[in-house]
């Protein structure tokens, strides 16, 4: 099983460390295996750095844009494939992050990853088990001449 923790990052941070992401992912470590004063510290910087998920948006846009015949909607959880088969995901919306729990081959995320891509570029998806990071949209650099 794959899980990944997906946040909204504020734009004006998103731009500046475009390239630098792994600077997120250690802030992300670290909250995870933090621990007292600085655990605290870490989560302040993470609601810092982060949009609130905006709810029934993105209830909207998955609702709208999800062409699947295996995607059903049970609450703030969403799935796609066959409940309990090898191959599905699950995605929960929290305050702050999406969780996606993913099992079998990667199409089986690819599906809400795609529909995040629509719905806004700023989205940061990390998968902490396999060390992996990266925006769901890759955000382009401007270049001035």
């Amino acid at each position: 099983m794959r899980t990944y923790f997906i946040y909204l990052i504020k734009d004006e941070f998103a731009n500046y460390f475009y390239g630098r992401e792994n600077k997120f992912y250690e802030l992300f470590v670290a909250d995870r295996y933090e621990h007292g004063e600085m655990k605290n510290i870490v989560k302040k910087q993470i609601q810092y750095i982060t949009k609130p998920l905006p709810h029934l948006d993105l209830h909207r846009h998955f609702a709208d844009s999800v062409q699947s015949k295996n995607f059903y909607i049970k609450g703030k959880s969403y799935y796609v494939g066959i409940p309990k088969g090898k191959k599905d995901a699950e995605l929960l919306i929290g305050e702050r992050s999406l969780k996606v729990n993913a099992n079998g081959g990667f199409e089986s995320e690819s599906v809400f990853f795609e529909a995040l891509r629509k719905f806004d570029g700023r989205f940061l998806a990390v998968d902490l088990e396999n060390n992996r990071y990266g925006w769901i949209k890759p955000i382009k650099e401007r270049k001035f001449v």
